[in-house]
């Protein structure tokens, strides 16, 4: 016979497990977010459980760390630990903040001076992300030097882009910041024992160094352009490994396994802006955008294990994607295009299907993530955030709302180049020095 109080009993423990299922989604759904533009590197987590609508004030502010530096890198967070670079103390340091308070926990330097030159209005610190890859954190500094940390600060390898691996930058639209151009912006790729490198030059364009010692492995003999500012991706094309990087010329596909040109796009004209978006692969496509030199769709064909033909499926000016990125999603490619504002376009075709400026002025050009059913967008000219769910019909603006404060040390003609980042059920956004972190669970 049952008592009251084992009825009782049996009564809480029901209720217990009733609401550890209802939490168990978002916390198996929750997703870290370990390098530059997320897991993938393609401006999207899979997080769910998110807020489908934000309050008239946006989401609840849990913190802001005022001590990031100056520079546009964006934060990496791998489960309680925020990686991200800054210039301080006269020189670029890889910080690591605790997620849930917003703490710095250590500060490392990574050169002895911040990348600078004469004449830069834009803002000075480092522009590279930080890449996590198991217990260890790969850090870019503007002048190149590449330094590998454990998660407790250590500091393993060091090696500089210039220096050690004669490196040069293509410095098209540059004005005159001598050799460097902007500074080496791209940020390290991880892939097995292998960090991915963009020194460029004579020696090869892309370097792949040992993840724990430094040492290279290999260099692309047969590419040996300059480097740009945009950062590699992996992709899988017909079982074979092979890593895509945009040249000042074109995109190209660079063996894993030993750094072999596969294949090499060059367009009718070379950009004549600087070269920062990072492409989108997806089914044998791969898609760029770059200023006001619009964007390509190009397919692969593989013809044999070292080989492929490349045939351009569109050129298209409906986007001029500059810095803030662009978001592949059910078909269509949704970014900010210069003078339209927020853009979504059919992958397949190139059609343009809409853009906010049509609509309202009020939506600033920026840059973009996504996550469960919604894109958040962040205006690099104002301190503006917002949600909008998108689709190739039109979109429904979800939330907005303003930064509480502003950057006092960004330079004049500054704006807001920072990705958004979402992970663990948080929203960061980062402006110089300050890093808001958001509730959006």
């Amino acid at each position: 016979m049952i008592t009251y109080l084992k009825l009782r009993w049996l009564l809480n423990v029901w209720l217990l497990c009733c609401a550890f299922l209802i939490v168990l989604p978002s916390i198996l759904c929750a997703e870290d977010w370990p390098q530059a533009q997320g897991s993938n590197r393609d401006n999207k987590s899979t997080e769910t459980g998110l807020l489908d609508k934000w309050p008239k004030e946006g989401p609840t502010l849990l913190w802001t760390f005022r001590h990031s530096g100056v520079g546009y890198s964006g934060p990496s967070v791998v489960s309680d630990r925020i990686y991200i670079m800054g210039g301080r103390n006269s020189r670029a340091e890889l910080l690591s903040i605790d997620a849930a308070s917003g703490r710095l926990i250590w500060s490392k330097p990574v050169n002895e001076k911040i990348f600078d030159f004469e004449g830069n209005s834009w803002g000075a610190g480092p522009r590279a992300t930080p890449t996590v890859a198991g217990e260890m954190i790969y850090a870019l500094a503007g002048d190149g030097e590449l330094a590998a940390f454990n998660v407790e600060g250590e500091l393993r390898w060091q090696v500089n882009m210039v220096r050690d691996l004669g490196g040069s930058i293509s410095i098209v639209d540059a004005g005159e910041p001598e050799t460097y151009g902007w500074g080496y912006c791209w940020s390290p790729l991880v892939d097995d024992n292998k960090v991915i490198c963009v020194p460029g030059g004579d020696r090869g364009m892309i370097a792949a160094l040992d993840r724990e010692t430094g040492e290279v492995i290999w260099r692309s003999e047969n590419l040996t352009d300059d480097a740009t500012y945009s950062s590699p991706i992996k992709a899988t094309v017909d079982g074979v490994d092979l890593y895509i990087v945009m040249t000042q010329g074109g995109i190209a596909g660079i063996a894993a396994v030993d750094g072999e040109l596969l294949w090499n796009y060059k367009r009718d004209r070379p950009y004549s802006d600087v070269v920062i978006p990072t492409p989108v692969y997806h089914d044998q496509h791969v898609y760029a955008s770059v200023g006001s030199a619009g964007c390509d769709l190009i397919r692969l064909v593989k013809q044999d294990e070292r080989s492929f033909d490349v045939t351009q499926v569109y050129f298209s000016r409906n986007m001029k994607n500059e810095l803030g990125g662009f978001v592949l999603h059910n078909g269509h490619i949704y970014g900010s295009s210069s003078r339209r504002g927020w853009v979504c376009q059919t992958f397949s075709s190139g059609e343009l299907e809409w853009y906010s400026k049509r609509v309202t002025d009020s939506l600033g050009e920026g840059s973009v993530a996504y996550a469960d059913g919604h894109l958040y967008l962040y205006a690099e000219r104002e301190a503006d955030v917002a949600l909008i769910e998108a689709f190739p019909e039109g979109y429904e603006e979800k939330g907005r709302f303003e930064l509480p404060e502003e950057s006092q040390m960004r330079a004049p003609s500054g704006k807001n180049w920072t990705h958004p980042v979402i992970a663990g059920g948080k929203l960061y956004l980062r402006d110089q020095e300050l890093l808001f972190c958001y509730d959006i669970n």
